[in-house]
């Protein structure tokens, strides 16, 4: 019996020092989960911003705040993760920019052929007032966008000797992802777009499904594309960017101190992929060249002048949509 005692009063005192070595209700207080979700590999600039931003959030909210990142679509694939946030199964995703077409008619200027000169053009449109101004534009329909992350600028490639001007192209079937000014650009160039999953591109270039696709430098490298295909032309005549959105009442809901530390890590997180991202397209298109597989041109002024002028059309049916306003934003961009 004394024994017993003993061992009470032992446990009773451990059980006091625990509780002195923790602030009030802390130690029973769970974490906050946030869930992030995307659908490449964690080796991308993607995935490596994403876990740079849960780094930097678990830095500053130790035992606070936890960041779970789901890579290659271990939770939700491209189909499902925004229905997926917005019934707040998941709290943070990454689509490209083609996906919000449906929520917002003015993320189409991000698909306007040879509307950005560069990524440094990309980069001053996104960070300015019109800019930011689309990160909002989707609230009303329950999104809110946080961040723009790169992954860079698309170049052409087809199984042809030539790609040079855009009667080159004329009678080819071109992968697309879903988006109605992608398509309207390549059947402006008397082509055939197709739309195909990513995963099945390589598969369809080998077979010859389709003729050709429109990528950055990173992603013909990692898929290979560049080993089925004859000639890639450096046209950089679009962008191929994410954005990085939530639930908007979920994040308004936040606590004011959580919500900044959030943002100030997705701003961080957000320069440290995009830097990758530039790093990456440089260094891939090296190796393809240096592969010898499928030549790539170089466009010159009066080549570059002939793809926009056949680019004409798609502005003008889009304009409206868009709105002038933005386009010229977007140009304005270039200088």
């Amino acid at each position: 019996m004394i024994h017993t005692r003993r061992r009470f009063g032992r446990t009773l005192a451990a059980a006091a020092a625990v509780s002195a070595a923790w602030p009030l209700g802390v130690a029973a207080q769970a974490p906050r989960v946030i869930k992030f979700s995307h659908v490449v590999a964690e080796k991308t600039p993607k995935g490596q911003a994403a876990l740079k931003f849960k780094e930097l959030v678990e830095k500053t909210f130790p035992g606070r705040v936890q960041v779970q990142v789901f890579p290659s679509s271990q939770l939700f694939g491209d189909a499902k993760e925004l229905e997926a946030v917005l019934l707040g199964d998941v709290h943070l995703i990454a689509p490209s920019l083609s996906k919000f077409d449906r929520y917002t008619k003015k993320i189409q200027v991000f698909d306007l052929p040879f509307l950005f000169d560069d990524m440094a053009a990309v980069d001053r449109f996104q960070s300015s007032p019109h800019g930011r101004a689309l990160l909002e534009s989707m609230t009303g329909r329950g999104l809110r966008g946080l961040a723009y992350w790169h992954n860079g600028m698309k170049q052409l490639s087809d199984n042809r000797e030539r790609l040079l001007r855009p009667e080159d192209v004329k009678g080819l079937k071109f992968r697309i992802q879903a988006s109605d000014v992608l398509e309207a650009q390549f059947r402006a160039l008397g082509a055939n777009p197709q739309k195909l999953a990513f995963a099945e591109v390589y598969q369809a270039l080998q077979t010859g499904v389709v003729d050709g696709q429109e990528n950055t430098w990173s992603n013909i490298h990692s898929q290979k594309y560049y080993e089925v295909q004859k000639s890639i032309a450096e046209t950089n005549h679009g962008v191929i960017d994410y954005m990085v959105v939530t639930n908007a009442k979920w994040w308004d809901g936040l606590p004011a101190d959580i919500r900044a530390g959030l943002a100030a890590a997705m701003a961080e997180a957000t320069a440290h992929g995009n830097r990758l991202a530039h790093e990456l397209n440089e260094a891939d298109r090296q190796r393809i060249v240096e592969a010898g597989k499928a030549r790539v041109h170089k466009l010159g002024r009066d080549d570059i002048a002939a793809w926009r002028k056949a680019m004409e059309p798609v502005w003008r049916r889009f304009q409206g949509e868009i709105g002038g306003d933005l386009i010229a934003a977007a140009q304005k961009s270039n200088t």
